[in-house]
């Protein structure tokens, strides 16, 4: 039925409801209208979601969100609806996108968001957003490659829900909204997509290639050049490191991203031929946390070889401390209320020689033996991290996940969070030249002149 309030290219459609009338076997129109109402109700987290697909909302702006929509120009060969459209008006510009949505268990189908491109070319709309329990590691890079190696030249972005719930807990969690009607309804809003009845979830299962890759490195097997099995995991991988990155969030309090080189941001293709080559030859995972304002990126290595999990972080040396010892207590007196005996220090040299390794303990005991054999040299870094060997958890889908979110987080609360990086201290004026006129041209002309060698 035609609702007055609808853009005039829509045919059918309801403005996006917070408690919309449906079926209660209807989970995904429930969940999405009220997300959806949401972000027209709530300044900041609309604004913060659209930002993140780079649509800037100004207090001009006016965001409208709308369910079940038919448009009026809609090929009779599609026969479903999409689930929203999004309405970004600022003055008489319009920045449009179509929503699709799932919920639970049920994954994004390609060939539907394809049309959807193909229905929004059609009708003058901007982009499409996919939501689902997938993850992605921005909403620029789709978790699904089909899409990603789509010709259309119409954007999709995606969010997770755990992106949302993610979005809304920081905004309270930082006291960030500023009206008090619209905080409680954002706190209904984190209380809702929590229970399982919205079906939001983490990611809390490796595929089934996990084992199959596992079996195959240890019993000592080489992964083909192009394994199927190695990519299924990979895709995995990324979706489990960006809800690693988004349960350190709410722990936080801080918006924590994955560090990316720079050929990977925007380039998921790229990214995924380097990791598959990394993971091809040295048989380890690798993801790189970037947590605001502590001293360095949370390292995490998941060796298939050693069934292990090693989570760290390097710290440079301090140089106003020259020997080896000075150096190492520096480090030391950081660790100071850690007791951990999986916790290890690696330590960087010079040049070509090798790093050594002691665990933190041995080097509290015995300090020396830091400089044993590199008596001349100093380290310039260090790498402190936690390595524990899993054995055959590591090995099972669900629990290799569940371990992993248990020692990233255990990790930096223990160790991660009470390090600091060495900051080089700010220069004293000379005392030969603490005054303007000491450094006048005529003061240097003279210095010059009774220079010395």
């Amino acid at each position: 039925m035609r609702n007055d309030q609808l853009p005039d290219y829509l045919t059918q459609g309801e403005i996006a409801r917070l408690f919309p009338v449906l079926s209660t076997t209807s989970k995904e129109g429930r969940t999405t209208s009220i997300v959806l109402a949401c972000m027209s109700k709530i300044d900041e987290f609309g604004a913060q979601l659209l930002a993140s697909v780079g649509q800037k909302v100004g207090r001009r702006a006016k965001i409208q969100t709308f369910t079940e929509i038919v448009f009026e120009k809609q090929p009779t060969e599609i026969k479903e609806r999409p689930d929203g459209l999004i309405v970004l008006s600022v003055g008489n510009r319009q920045w449009r996108a179509i929503v699709e949505a799932k919920v639970g268990n049920s994954d994004l189908e390609p060939d539907q968001i394809e049309r959807y491109r193909n229905l929004a070319k059609d009708n003058g709309i901007d982009c499409v957003i996919t939501i689902s329990n997938q993850f992605a590691t921005s909403p620029q890079s789709h978790p699904l490659a089909a899409i990603r190696k789509g010709r259309s030249k119409v954007p999709v972005y995606h969010w997770s829900w755990m992106h949302i719930l993610t979005v809304a807990d920081l905004l309270l969690s930082t006291e960030s909204i500023a009206d008090v009607d619209q905080l409680l309804l954002l706190n209904e809003l984190r209380r809702f997509l929590s229970h399982e009845s919205a079906g939001v979830k983490g990611f809390d299962r490796m595929p089934k290639e996990w084992s199959e890759l596992n079996k195959l490195v240890s019993s000592g097997g080489a992964i083909p050049a192009k394994s199927p099995v190695a990519a299924k995991v990979l895709e995995a991988w990324h979706q489990e490191t960006r809800d690693l990155s988004l349960i350190l969030s709410r722990m936080t309090g801080m918006t924590v991203t994955e560090k990316l080189p720079r050929s990977h941001r925007g380039n998921p293709g790229q990214r995924q031929r380097d990791e598959f080559a990394l993971l091809k030859g040295t048989s380890k995972l690798l993801c790189d946390l970037q947590i605001p304002d502590a001293a360095a990126p949370i390292e995490v290595c998941v060796d298939l070889m050693r069934r292990s999990i090693d989570v760290g972080m390097s710290l440079r040396a301090p140089e106003d401390k020259k020997s080896t010892k000075a150096r190492l207590n520096w480090v030391l007196r950081q660790l100071k209320n850690t007791d951990s005996e999986s916790l290890f220090l690696r330590l960087l040299w010079p040049g070509t020689s090798e790093p050594t390794q002691y665990s933190v303990s041995d080097l509290r005991n015995e300090p020396d033996l830091a400089a044993k054999g590199k008596e001349h040299l100093s380290p310039h870094s260090f790498h402190i991290f936690v390595s524990e060997k899993l054995g055959a958890k590591f090995m099972q889908q669900t629990n290799f996940v569940t371990e992993l979110e248990r020692i990233v987080p255990l990790f930096y609360g223990e160790v991660g969070a009470h390090l600091s990086a060495w900051v080089r201290k700010a220069p004293h004026l000379k005392s030969d030249r603490s005054t303007g006129q000491d450094v006048s041209t005529s003061a240097i002309a003279l210095d010059a002149e009774e220079f010395d060698t």
